[in-house]
């Protein structure tokens, strides 16, 4: 098994529930491979933990072949004869009586699965731990699942579980500097990191994959385009296994999203459908998931939220996909794209500046502790967007930050193969200009880079801050 790395924040909330005198139910929900059973088996450690997991739901998955699966399972964990259940109270009734008194963890992973043909699962397991799993003081019920919406919906907004859970953990993609113990050498440059991270993203599980001893291209090769690469078919496999008999819709509207942010109007119109509370149902459901972002803009006057929000694809691996490994699917399948150099796959400079871009967002509190900001002096901060109209020109922020003191932080972000020219000096003041702005507020300019500024940029002494971003992938 591969070093755990990260998650200081989550074991420390498992543990400290370790030391209560009383059961605790947990919920832990979070993007597909962004590492929860890993970081489950990381707290039970040296305690006993008894894992089970559903079966991924196919057509021919019944209510009884999910029972079926969890007795094997129950009878493996605690090395007992076959047995069967008829219904998951027996289940879960016999388990609490297996466990009474004893220090243990119980571990629920996918949980949706486990319930996807019994509409009373969640009403048996709620009332098996009222009655029975919560009277065991020194118990933990870990529920955990990939389809962070199902969990959501059923069980964190349900009047039934309400004032039972003792705490619920998110995961979200690791730090830079979490990803970056995955090199385990500091003579590799930032940028070639970045590279490899503009495709990963902070995906612990597609980290798993990398080979340190590889370059960046090498590595993006052997894992993306090659087809028995890890990252090959995850994509199918992503949408097979979270969103189950949607997956054909939930990827066209992914698609739509893989080259630019867009209106949920905008992607509606694209798919020729109606935007109604179906499909924002839809958006919910893949953001809940991790795979897309609402960025919604802002009134800087009020510093209030406008109507105006702009969907974002911030999976850097989905967009990979869709960009570079689909449309060349055939092709890796024969063999014939092994010699293809990957700086001449299309639009690849521009596809790398948005996946950086999202790193950057990823990480924003990094650069907030760079530009001296706490989280309290800002009242407002994201992708901006300024819509045109007949009295304002539209205008686009890769990020912006507004404080409480009136200054707003136009950041430019940047990813190239070459140093930051002067042109970027006066995209960043036209955009200022375009911005519908009070008079009174202070504007600091702000360049994000990682692979080098030209000395000029510097001369002219324009931003405010020049900030490499490769520091904070190291410190």
């Amino acid at each position: 098994m591969t070093r755990f790395i990260g998650r200081k924040r989550e074991l420390e909330t498992l543990s400290s529930l370790a030391k209560k005198k009383s059961a605790s139910l947990v919920v832990l929900k979070g993007r597909r491979r962004i590492g929860k059973s890993r970081l489950v088996q990381e707290f039970g450690r040296g305690s006993v933990l008894y894992t089970f997991t559903g079966l991924p739901p196919t057509q021919k998955t019944t209510k009884e072949s999910q029972l079926n699966e969890f007795s094997n399972q129950l009878c493996r964990n605690l090395n007992l004869p076959n047995l069967r259940f008829s219904d998951w109270n027996d289940m879960f009734w016999f388990l609490a009586d297996q466990v009474k008194g004893k220090n243990v963890i119980l571990f629920f992973d996918e949980i949706s699965w486990m319930g996807y043909k019994d509409p009373d699962f969640l009403g048996k397991l709620k009332t098996a731990w009222d009655l029975r799993f919560k009277e065991n003081d020194n118990l933990i019920l870990i529920l955990c699942g990939s389809v962070s919406a199902w969990i959501e919906r059923n069980i964190l907004r349900s009047t039934g579980f309400m004032g039972r859970i003792s705490s619920v953990i998110t995961l979200d993609e690791l730090s830079l500097v979490e990803c970056n113990e995955f090199w385990n050498n500091n003579d590799i440059s930032a940028f070639e990191k970045f590279k490899v991270l503009s495709v990963t993203g902070g995906i612990p599980r597609y980290l798993e994959e990398l080979r340190p001893e590889l370059s960046a291209e090498q590595n993006i090769k052997t894992i993306c385009f090659n087809k028995e690469g890890f990252l090959f078919s995850e994509f199918d496999q992503i949408f097979a296994d979270v969103f189950i008999t949607r997956s054909e819709l939930y990827k066209k509207i992914i698609t739509c999203l893989s080259g630019e942010s867009l209106e949920p109007s905008e992607i509606c119109h694209r798919l020729g459908v109606d935007l109604n509370n179906a499909m924002s149902d839809y958006f919910e459901e893949l953001t809940q998931a991790g795979f897309i972002s609402r960025d919604f803009t802002w009134h800087i006057n009020t510093h209030t939220d406008s109507k105006l929000s702009h969907y974002r694809l911030k999976d850097n691996y989905l967009r990979f996909y869709l960009k570079y490994i689909l449309p060349n699917k055939n092709k890796i399948n024969s063999g014939s794209f092994n010699d293809k150099s990957l700086t001449v796959l299309p639009a690849w400079s521009s596809i790398m500046g948005l996946q950086f871009e999202n790193l950057v967002l990823q990480n924003k509190r990094r650069l907030w502790e760079k530009l001296n900001l706490s989280p309290d002096e800002i009242v407002c901060d994201g992708p901006f967007f300024q819509k045109k109209t007949v009295k304002q020109p539209g205008c686009q922020i890769d990020y912006l930050i507004q404080t409480r003191f009136g200054t707003l932080y136009i950041c430019e972000i940047k990813f190239l193969g070459a140093a930051v020219k002067n042109d970027t000096i006066l995209d960043v003041k036209n955009k200022i200009t375009s911005l519908k702005k009070p008079k009174s507020f202070s504007i600091r300019p702000v360049l994000i880079h990682v692979n080098g500024v030209d000395p000029s940029v510097q001369e002219q002494g324009y931003f405010s801050e020049i900030i490499d971003f490769s520091e904070f992938i190291s410190s």
